[in-house]
């Protein structure tokens, strides 16, 4: 069975051992669907149902062509990635499945090898994203861990790991150096189109990040609404009634009926006003 793996970029598959890749196949195993339970740590809480169904009615035309990834604890398995796979299989009443089973507290010496050599070797930004979501993938491990392993920070980690959320332009761009990791997270709020059309105005006009951060903060500003010019007789009276009652007056006019409003400061303003109502509190 063939095991797909994860796109990656061109500095990082170098860096994939061949042996690390066949020895997926070596683990490969039928396992009961009912020894195999969800990790409680996965962040998805919520699988969306249409696209469920999707996958069930594939895996029963077609089995299940790429095995999940589990841990054995005890008698059970715990997945480490997958869990949507077996939820189909288990809905398509599939009494087995291939798994592809990690001893991920003891990891074997090429599987450290890798890791030394993402952190030795100098990736662009989008490779070293692609590395480190490999690693979590592959260990089942949080993204705190990787920092730990690979001697950055969690921040940092956080940060290379987001631009794998660009548009594949934009990350394009930044593994050919026309635009900076940094230009690449400033645009990160974007639409995918948006950040088409950003990246390609930051190759244009060389503008800096911070450039970049100001001109997407200025895309999100509310626009402001252009208070249409008030009719001269209602300016008029709003004028009249202020001198009136030395209070600031304003009308608003909606087709054919409206409100007049007068700010007042305190209490004492408000009863001042009253009394040139003549109306009692």
């Amino acid at each position: 069975m063939a095991i797909k793996r994860k796109a990656l970029g061109k500095g990082l598959s170098a860096l994939i051992p061949e042996e690390l890749e066949k020895e997926d196949i070596k683990k490969i195993e039928e396992i009961d669907t009912n020894l195999i339970c969800p990790n409680p740590n996965q962040p998805r809480k919520v699988f969306e149902q249409d696209k469920l169904e999707e996958l069930t009615e594939s895996i029963k035309k077609y089995g299940v062509i790429q095995p999940i990834i589990v841990r054995k604890d005890n008698d059970i398995y715990t997945i480490i990635a997958g869990e949507r796979r077996w939820r189909a299989c288990k809905n398509a009443n599939i009494k087995s499945m291939p798994c592809i089973v990690r001893d991920i507290e003891n990891k074997n010496a090429s599987e450290i090898a890798l890791i030394e050599n993402i952190q030795r070797e100098d990736l662009n930004p989008i490779d070293e994203a692609n590395a480190y979501d490999f690693i979590m993938d592959r260990y089942g491990i949080t993204q705190e861990e990787v920092s730990n392993i690979v001697g950055k920070s969690r921040v940092y980690v956080t940060n290379i790991m987001r631009l794998s959320n660009l548009d594949s332009y934009v990350k394009e761009k930044i593994v050919n150096n026309e635009i900076s990791a940094g230009h690449g997270r400033a645009i990160l709020s974007l639409s995918p189109e948006k950040q088409i059309a950003m990246t390609n105005l930051i190759i244009k006009e060389d503008l800096s990040v911070r450039d970049v951060e100001k001109l997407v903060r200025d895309t999100k500003k509310p626009k402001r609404r252009v208070q249409p010019e008030k009719d001269k007789y209602l300016a008029y009276v709003e004028e009249m009634l202020t001198d009136r009652f030395s209070s600031r007056v304003n009308i608003k006019r909606n087709k054919n009926k409206g409100k007049i409003e007068i700010e007042y400061i305190n209490n004492e303003d408000l009863n001042r006003i009253l009394d040139l109502l003549k109306i009692e509190d």
